[in-house]
């Protein structure tokens, strides 16, 4: 199956042609699935009859668990996959290997490529969910040499990461923004400059939460690398990517895409809502109008990079939405508040509670920067939202805990047989 490359098409009407050319095998994919074959009426044969389809939602794939959703013989799966189960029950996932093909091609579509030479530390979980095994499939692809760092193992503390960036020379990382700030502060403790002492670093790959400008900057010249942005989802791998001018372009020639409100009920091909996608080379799970439930804001007009492919904001899930007297926040926006402080005053971490009345901000920072940075933060809150926050400070350890950064790790094979002077309550256990 030729699949669409980047350069294929010259503007938003011969994409919309490309998808509708491709739509026609998704459907006929969608027919050999005993969950669309089950919801009753006839699966839809062309693009006006998908836009009158009902969403397939979150609890939809949670239902159908483990392989209600297959779509093919299970001889023909390579993976199965789960979400990351935020919500306390497994959705599943599963990919053929034409299916990893697709996937494959869409995560290595970044600004800064990845090359035979380069050393990539993979640094998000190994488990059920697929982000590593994507990230990791991709690099062998290209020629490059993975570093499986994982990030749920206890032989990987933060001290190793840092040791292993440096003494390698790593020139990729693949992990979430935060764990960007984490290793920063663990290269600290280590007396390390993350600016200087890291030379072989070409980029961070970024994904999994959602990440503000301002963090991405700060993340970048911490590191003195750029920041290259990625979003997807285990049950449908890479949905977009940032493009050499740092904007997040949705995978339109590889998906259909619309923006759902869920006051209204209504769909649009742009503007603020939930997510909903429609792969196009998905064999083993088709998905028809899938809600991923993540507030964006997806618009179409032109780039720099010539792509032709509409561009996201990633808002977070509403479901992590607050408001505090009325005034609705989001993480991404008070994000975007703490890392336009000064870059002097090192504030990395922060926490927030939105009470009813009450907007509570804690920040991790020194003694000599305290009280400018509590004043500047809570007059930032305030013209940016028009409330009061009460900005409490605290050293720095405070919420990341400096054994944290600095633990080495403590893992052990299951044992049965000790000495006498040996502490045997660790018998059997892997850790």
């Amino acid at each position: 199956m030729d699949r669409p490359r980047i350069g294929d098409w010259r503007g938003y009407e011969e994409l919309r042609r490309i998808q509708d050319t491709h739509l026609e095998g998704a459907l006929r994919a969608a027919q050999r699935s005993p969950f669309y074959r089950a919801r009753g009426g006839d699966v839809p044969t062309n693009r006006a009859e998908l836009g009158e389809t009902a969403l397939t939602t979150k609890r939809d794939l949670r239902d159908a668990y483990p392989f209600g959703m297959l779509a093919v013989d299970r001889a023909e799966l390579a993976t199965y996959h789960e979400s990351s189960g935020s919500s306390g029950a497994p959705a599943s996932a599963y990919y053929t290997e034409g299916d990893w093909l697709d996937l494959t091609e869409r995560f290595v579509r970044k600004s800064v490529g990845i090359q035979p030479s380069d050393m990539f530390l993979v640094r998000t979980p190994y488990s059920l969910m697929l982000t590593a095994h994507l990230a990791h499939a991709a690099a062998r692809m290209c020629g490059a040499t993975v570093v499986p760092a994982d990030n749920r193992s206890l032989a990987m503390p933060y001290s190793r990461v840092v040791r292993v960036l440096r003494d390698l020379d790593v020139t990729l990382t693949w992990s979430l923004p935060t764990d960007a700030l984490l290793w920063a502060a663990a290269a600290a403790l280590a007396g390390h400059r993350t600016d200087r002492d890291f030379p072989a670093l070409r980029a961070l790959y970024v994904a999994g939460e959602p990440l503000s400008p301002a963090r991405r900057d700060r993340i970048a010249a911490l590191w003195g690398a750029p920041v290259v942005e990625d979003y997807g989802a285990t049950e449908a791998g890479s949905l977009a990517g940032a493009c050499p001018h740092g904007r997040l372009h949705l995978w339109a020639d590889r998906a259909i895409f619309e923006v759902h409100d869920p006051r209204t009920g209504r769909t649009a091909p742009d503007g603020r809502g939930q997510l909903v996608v429609t792969p196009l080379f998905r064999e083993a799970m088709p998905l028809l109008r899938y809600n991923i439930e993540d507030e964006v804001e997806v618009a179409y007009g032109t780039c720099g990079c010539g792509w032709w492919l509409p561009t996201i904001r990633v808002l977070g899930r509403t479901a992590f939405d607050c408001d505090t007297g009325g005034v609705p926040l989001t993480q991404i926006g008070l994000e975007e508040v703490v890392f336009g402080l000064p870059a002097d005053y090192g504030v990395l971490f922060w926490r927030a509670r939105a009470g009813r009345t009450h907007l509570r901000v804690e920040i991790e920072v020194a003694d000599r920067h305290r009280a400018p940075a509590v004043t500047a933060l809570a007059a930032a809150i305030g013209r940016t939202y028009g409330i009061e926050a009460e900005v409490v400070p605290v050293p720095p350890g405070g919420l990341v805990p400096v054994s944290l950064l600095t633990a080495t790790a403590d893992v052990m094979k299951p044992r049965g047989l000790f000495r006498e002077d040996e502490d045997w309550d660790k018998a059997l256990r892997y850790y």
